[in-house]
């Protein structure tokens, strides 16, 4: 459970929908205050049971660079409606919460957001996976990939027997009343150890209790099931991060080492930070970001 410092939007950034080809996703764009958005624009995605608001303090800094800076909300969570819950238009597929179609919708995003253009795009935890596929999908073109935090297939360890938890906790009823119960005997107390701020628990439950149950299922099976694509990610030629906090306990630090090698790509560690480094330590992150991004962009127009 990603758990931000505060919730109220930052100068310059505000809340928005993206209109997609089967429905609305949620997000948040960020502007610089003063400025044009010269740059390359970029392309946030949250991990399992986060949502938008866990970049909130990234996105003032990183827009003040000169570009403008989009989180979203995958669908069924938070502010994107549930998948299965959309009226369709005739003809067009409904997509459902499996990697491809989640890295699908992604996709779609970074074609609305870049009009064309290359976008960097970054994904945390979840996020990584999902953002894996929608570079492969090659729908639009990238600027560079940043995984934050992720690994290069299924979750193991702690981490997933936890996750496993929550899939028997929720599959013999995806409710929202099922959700809501999970909440009074487990969330609860998890938000009151993270933060002892009444607002700030009041979003985590506001956010656990609008999201899609169903959604949420079909998530946490796919974080445990995601099969290792890093050499068909490595043939892509772009720019690559791997970031993660000296502290992440989510997958093994020696893991992540190992994709950065694979991927050829640039490794950095946040000092004293864990498994959220957007939230942890959100000026360190958002400094190392724009070093890379800007880098991408330079070595893109030689």
């Amino acid at each position: 459970m990603s758990t931000p410092q505060f919730i109220d939007l930052p100068p310059g950034v505000r809340r928005a929908d993206l209109t997609l080809s089967y429905g609305p996703v949620a997000a948040l764009r960020a502007l610089p205050t003063s400025g044009g958005t010269e740059l390359a624009p970029a392309v946030l995605v949250h991990g399992f049971t986060g949502s938008k608001e866990d970049f909130i303090a990234l996105l003032q800094s990183l827009a003040q660079a000169g570009r403008e800076v989009v989180a979203i909300d995958l669908p069924g969570t938070y502010q994107s409606p549930g998948l299965e819950s959309l009226v369709l238009p005739s003809g067009v597929r409904r997509p459902d919460y499996r990697l491809p179609s989640l890295g699908a919708v992604v996709a779609e995003v970074l074609d609305q957001v870049g009009d064309g253009g290359p976008v960097h795009l970054l994904g945390h935890s979840f996020g990584g996976l999902v953002s894996r596929e929608a570079a492969l999908v090659e729908m639009s073109p990238l600027a560079s990939l940043t995984l934050m935090c992720s690994g290069p297939g299924a979750l193991s360890g702690p981490s997933a027997d936890t996750t496993r938890g929550l899939i028997a906790a929720v599959s013999r009823n995806p409710t929202p009343e099922r959700l809501r119960e999970l909440w009074e005997e487990q969330f609860d107390a998890e938000a009151r150890g993270r933060t002892p701020r009444s607002d700030i628990r009041d979003f985590l439950r506001e956010r656990l209790l609008a999201s899609s149950a169903v959604g949420l299922m079909h998530m946490a099976e796919e974080l445990l099931a995601a099969p290792d694509r890093v050499d068909e990610l490595a043939r892509v030629e772009i720019p690559k991060l791997i970031l993660y906090g000296e502290n992440d306990e989510a997958w093994p630090l020696e893991e992540q080492d190992r994709m950065a090698e694979r991927l050829e790509a640039k490794r950095l560690v946040v000092p004293g930070a864990g498994h959220s480094p957007n939230v942890e330590a959100p000026e360190t992150t958002a400094s190392a970001l724009t070093a890379f991004w800007n880098e991408a962009e330079s070595v893109g127009r030689r």
